[in-house]
């Protein structure tokens, strides 16, 4: 062997100068993270409550997360794009308030679900056309938006509610699959599966990420960069419907504060498994692990009979321990290993 190749060899016993960072760049991802908490909180849940295990409440509560679940996928989506929309909780409520009405006419299940998600694309479309042909800003829009749906639901409905609805679409609401699993939770893996086929393995996908990188370069790349975020903003508006039509099964009324906060969930969500709020980066896995911590912790403050407040202060204190600890970890292994 030459001797400019002995140079280049590390010296006996050295590590490697990129091994620190390789390691640091694991624990920068977010989901070895969640999943570690995952594992931990149940360990935790079930020492301190012998039904924290037993299969058939941990799938019961699901009911619970689902619905937002499945928005939280499509904030996901436009938050790689960089955008946002604040306005999802209240295309739930504008949703049902439309199926409530429906309803009241004669409709049943399979076509209260047709008006749902026409009401949520709707909703979705003037959000995307606001933000793409007038070039305003998304969180700007979909703020104005919010108070818009929100509102009139609450005129239409004043101090009542809708709750005349067939008895087929509060089964599938309250149902269950097979082995228990209940029917929005079910949906929820779907299109989980769905959404990160599409995101991660499709050219759509690809040009989501590059939009969310840098949409002016995205844009002199020939990317139909307002074709596909309006697609976005349809998309979220398809899923809050979605949802509306499984919550107003599930709870059998429309009521003008029906899912309230449920945009700040959805963000939540997105952002606590690994989603960059700043855009281009982010996995369906890391949400949909992020769903399975959120539920889980939630549900275990419950049947330790934790006051509601106390679980919002937990969950908080949560989302900002899982963001700030893998890049102390990183920092903290980069001094270390600094030469």
């Amino acid at each position: 062997m030459s001797a400019a190749a002995d140079d280049l060899r590390p010296a006996s016993g050295a590590t490697p100068d990129r091994a620190p960072f390789r390691a640091a760049d694991l624990l920068a991802r977010r989901e070895p993270t969640l999943a570690l908490l995952i594992a931990l909180s149940a360990v935790a849940a079930s020492r301190l409550s012998p039904y924290f295990l037993d299969a058939g409440n941990l799938l019961d509560s699901t009911f619970n997360v689902a619905e937002v679940a499945m928005i939280a996928l499509g904030m996901s989506a436009l938050i790689v794009a960089r955008e946002i929309d604040l306005s999802v909780a209240a295309i739930v409520a504008l949703s049902s308030l439309a199926m409530g009405w429906a309803a009241a006419a004669g409709f049943g299940a399979v076509p209260l679900l047709g008006v749902g998600l026409a009401v949520g694309a709707l909703a979705g479309s003037v959000n995307g056309a606001l933000v793409t042909r007038l070039r305003l800003p998304s969180i700007v829009v979909t703020i104005g938006t919010m108070s818009l749906f929100r509102g009139l639901a609450q005129v239409a409905l004043g101090d009542g509610a809708l709750t005349k609805y067939p008895q087929g679409l509060l089964d599938f609401g309250q149902g269950y699959l097979a082995f228990g699993v209940p029917n929005s939770t079910a949906t929820f893996a779907l299109l989980a599966m769905a959404a990160g086929a599409i995101l991660h393995f499709t050219p759509l996908g690809r040009a989501i990420f590059a939009i969310g990188a840098n949409p002016t370069s995205a844009r002199f790349s020939g990317l139909p960069v307002d074709r596909i975020r309006f697609g976005l903003f349809v998309v979220s508006g398809l899923l809050s419907g979605l949802a509306a039509w499984f919550l107003t099964g599930r709870i059998g009324s429309t009521r003008p504060d029906i899912a309230t906060g449920w945009e700040l969930e959805a963000v939540t969500m997105a952002i606590l498994g690994g989603v960059a709020i700043t855009g281009g980066a982010g996995t369906v896995a890391g949400v949909v692990l992020a769903v399975v911590l959120l539920d889980e912790a939630t549900f275990a403050m419950q049947l330790l009979n934790v006051p509601g407040v106390v679980i919002d202060v937990a969950l908080g204190s949560l989302l900002i321990v899982t963001l700030a600890a893998p890049e102390i970890a990183r920092r903290a292994l980069g001094r270390l290993w600094r030469p």
